[in-house]
């Protein structure tokens, strides 16, 4: 029986598969903050990237296939999410690619494929900008890369259902169970105003990178990620029927199918 769980009732009643076991996870002290991180399984690295306000648990249903196909799953709680912490200073993608590759020297991983989910991907693509030479290829799902792409706010069932499951983590995992509206905040301010990528800088990015968003997505319009397709030199765009920002917990087979097609491409 294949899985659905279009409208997350089962993700409010049990929450999201645990994580398995990491061969490797520790902390990377890294400009103010300590990065979490936990390493999967062997061979080509992948690392995922959650979104705002989520923490690396949120890739159950992904870390296994990507195990499964043979790859190196690496999970990051971004700075003060999950089991992160944070400092004072503003939030920006530049400083969450940052931490990443903190990480990555901690991991000793030279290139890796991104898997990315909303600020997670922008984060990824940011990461590839910089340095590209440390990026195979982008998964880049569900985010805007300037602030024409994002839709008018409508709360929904769903995002409320998320939303308590992003309390929930924070208040379990995180060093200041208190302060899940603070981190809200700083990163709806980060969002207000970035990312900001002109398409001259959208140009010069090189990496392959699958453009991928679910049809129904609460908060992404479909032609600012048709334009981001068509700006970047090497990508492609997926429309992912009748799934929605949340597609990873909504339909994993149906994301896992895209996901893992992709980094058979770019991971030899």
């Amino acid at each position: 029986m294949v899985f659905r769980d279009i409208d997350l009732t089962h993700l409010e009643r049990h929450g999201i598969p645990p994580l398995p076991e990491p061969d490797e996870q520790g902390f990377v002290e890294t400009r103010g903050a300590r990065i979490w991180y936990g390493s999967h399984g062997s061979g080509p690295a992948v690392i995922l990237l959650h979104g705002g306000m989520g923490n690396s648990g949120n890739w159950g249903y992904q870390v296994p296939a990507i195990i499964d196909a043979g790859y190196r799953a690496v999970v990051v709680d971004s700075r003060g999410h999950g089991r992160s912490t944070r400092d004072a200073r503003d939030y920006s993608y530049q400083l969450m690619a940052a931490d990443t590759r903190s990480v990555m020297e901690r991991l000793q991983i030279h290139k890796a494929a991104i898997i990315g989910w909303s600020d997670g991907a922008d984060t990824g693509l940011i990461l590839a900008q910089e340095t590209p030479e440390r990026v195979a290829g982008i998964f880049f799902f569900a985010c805007n890369v300037d602030n024409s792409g994002t839709r008018p706010f409508e709360f929904t069932p769903i995002i409320g259902r998320i939303w308590q499951q992003h309390q929930k983590d924070y208040a379990a995992r995180s060093a200041t169970p208190g302060d899940f509206d603070a981190l809200s905040a700083a990163v709806e301010a980060m969002q207000r105003t970035q990312p900001n990528l002109p398409a001259a800088e959208l140009a010069a990015i090189a990496v392959p990178v699958a453009v991928v968003l679910g049809e129904h997505d609460e908060f992404i319009k479909k032609e600012h990620m048709a334009y981001l397709a068509e700006t970047l030199p090497d990508a492609a765009l997926h429309i992912l029927p009748g799934l929605s920002h949340f597609a990873p917990l909504q339909s994993p087979d149906v994301f896992n199918d895209a996901m893992l097609a992709f980094l058979s491409g770019v991971l030899r």
